[in-house]
């Protein structure tokens, strides 16, 4: 009968084999695909739906059913309104008098690409074109009949720019004794302050109620990943909300989600960007996730928001302020922003997933490493550097038993060769032979348990987090966050092909992976062999294993498990010389 031992080595690798091929098969591969039309959807916007009216709405309902057109470029969709332009350090982009909506927003700090001529991020999008994507803000009725603005109301403003110096306030006169303005102010990284009043100049008390919402057309491309959420997104009742797209779009689905909170923000999320409605944090209100069929045939997906009724009395004047975040979700501005107005975890639109507690605090230590060195690669190093200091005592340890352990081979092949027959009587003796010498075979896994939690923090930093992505190192390394570009079939990139289209990811071997693995291979050879000869055997295939598992990762994370394999190396050489073991 196969030992127990060996049996749990055999599943292990079994269980390792299946989560890599299921890696491949339904994360990489479709990853891959979705990026490219992510970065296809990016350039036909960079190249480059119509909105009827709000229909008349109550307290329970914002927006509704309008018809779809895909009829223009993003430029011709564009043309359809007048626009004020908007113009700050980190956005350019325009708000469209027709409906006063922000449908019009590129981020100037970031590209669809590496390469530095790729075109700018596109964030939203107008109504008519591809990939609509817009905010709005306005007013309910609370009862009254009034006339209110909406998305064909054509707002009048003076000819200026809104920046972070300049706000600029929207003008429109209902006819009957209303008078709204819309006043826009930006700072100059994302926030937008959004200040609504009406002025009651009739003979009647109207009851109104301040609404915000983001509409987004179609199903944007996903990684569709479990550790990376994409989709709407809320902080409501101090909870983080996420759902994602298939959840609100699933027929057997409830097709809205309704809380009531007293404070909080709603949203739509992308893996980098962040469209969020911050309403006044001292006043409770209704948020919403929605998803209808546009047109009966596009998928549209809404977040909004409502807030309590203002009573406006003839001759007075009320307003509403709310703010709207639409940009990139950089961690610091997210902590700025939720400390200056009070926005409960608004970090938590970054992903930073269930071991929040460690991987936001590994980001700050990488984030400060880098501002200190000027170099996210080199603050990799430096990381893992700290990281051996911190568990160097358990390190040290857990290596002078290994190298007691090298130091009982010529006892355990002794054993071996008198025991070979009876594997119970050799185990037997074994584990007298570990007391004996005092020995513990299984501490020298210590240093490689203690590792996987920073392991999955990192890799999580490094795939969630913008400051990550673009991120370069030296030599061919443009990108942390990515896969080692350069790959072994074409001597690295000297022989003009690329291997990529006839190959899968987890064979495109860059020169870390390599380097990993030989430095991994290197780490197994002055450790000491398992006393089976069959787990010895698979052992030795373990480096080529996590050679192929290591060459879809981000390079960033290659290097550091490189790097670690060497400190680790070093460390245990000079433990080995110093117990007199060769």
């Amino acid at each position: 009968m196969m030992p127990q031992e060996q049996r749990n080595v055999w599943l292990a690798t079994a269980i390792i084999l299946l989560m890599f091929i299921a890696w491949q098969f339904f994360y990489e591969l479709p990853r891959i695909q979705r990026e490219q039309e992510t970065l296809a959807r990016q350039q036909e916007l960079a190249a480059t739906e119509d909105d009827s009216t709000l229909p008349q709405v109550s307290t329970s309902t914002i927006g509704g059913e309008e018809p779809v057109v895909r009829e223009f470029t993003r430029a011709e969709a564009l043309a359809e309104s007048p626009r004020i332009a908007i113009r700050t350090p980190s956005l350019s982009g325009s708000i469209a008098l027709v409906g006063g909506r922000i449908d019009d927003l590129t981020l100037l700090h970031y590209r669809t690409a590496v390469e530095p001529d790729s075109p700018d991020v596109i964030l939203l999008s107008p109504v008519g074109g591809p990939s609509s994507y817009f905010t709005e803000f306005g007013w309910l009725d609370g009862g009254s009949g009034a006339t209110l603005p909406d998305s064909t109301t054509r707002w009048q403003a003076g000819d200026v720019t809104l920046t972070p110096e300049t706000p600029v306030t929207l003008y429109w006169d209902n006819g009957e004794g209303l008078v709204f303005e819309r006043t826009f102010a930006i700072d100059e990284q994302s926030m937008f302050t959004v200040t609504q009043s009406v002025t009651n100049q009739g003979t009647n008390t109207v009851s109104l109620l301040p609404y915000g919402r983001i509409k987004r057309y179609g199903t944007p491309p996903t990684l569709g990943f479990y550790i990376l959420h994409e989709g709407l997104i809320g902080v409501l009742n101090e909870t983080l909300e996420e759902v994602d797209y298939d959840d609100l779009s699933d027929p057997d689905d409830p097709p809205e989600i309704t809380y009531d909170s007293p404070n909080g923000w709603i949203g739509i999320t992308d893996k980098y960007w962040l469209v969020a409605l911050i309403p006044d944090q001292s006043d409770p209100f209704r948020g919403r996730f929605l998803h209808h069929l546009q047109g009966g045939t596009t998928d549209t997906y809404q977040a909004d928001f409502y807030r309590s009724a203002l009573s406006v009395a003839p001759g007075t004047t009320v307003t509403a302020e709310d703010r709207l975040f639409a940009g990139a979700k950089v961690v610091t501005e997210l902590d700025d922003y939720a400390e200056a107005f009070n926005i409960p975890l608004f970090d938590r639109a970054v992903d930073f997933g269930w071991f929040y507690f460690l991987t936001k605090p590994i980001f700050f230590v990488l984030l400060w490493l880098k501002d200190t060195i000027g170099n996210f690669g080199l603050a990799i190093l430096a990381l893992t550097v700290i990281i051996k200091i911190i568990f160097f005592p358990l390190a040290n340890k857990s290596y002078r038993s290994m190298s007691k352990m090298r130091k009982l081979a010529p006892k355990m092949k002794e054993l071996r060769e008198r025991f070979g027959d009876d594997k119970q009587k050799m185990q037997q003796e074994l584990m007298a032979l570990y007391r004996q010498e005092k020995v513990n075979p299984a501490s020298g896994c210590l240093p490689i348990l203690v590792q996987i939690p920073v392991f999955f923090a990192l890799y999580k930093v490094l795939f969630v987090t913008i400051e990550m992505r673009h991120a370069p190192f030296y030599g061919w390394i443009e990108d942390l966050s990515e896969p080692d570009p350069v790959v072994i079939w074409n001597i690295f990139g000297l022989l003009p092909f690329d291997p990529a289209v006839l190959m899968p990811p987890f064979l495109m071997i860059g020169a870390w992976p390599l380097l990993m693995s030989s430095t991994m291979w290197l780490q197994q050879r002055i450790s000491p062999q398992p006393p089976d000869p069959t787990q010895a055997r698979i052992f030795m295939f373990l480096p080529l294993i996590f050679l192929f598992i290591f060459a879809t990762f981000p390079a960033g994370l290659v290097i550091y498990w490189t790097w670690n394999n060497l400190l680790s190396i070093a460390q245990q050489w000079f433990i080995m010389k110093r117990e007199g073991v060769d």
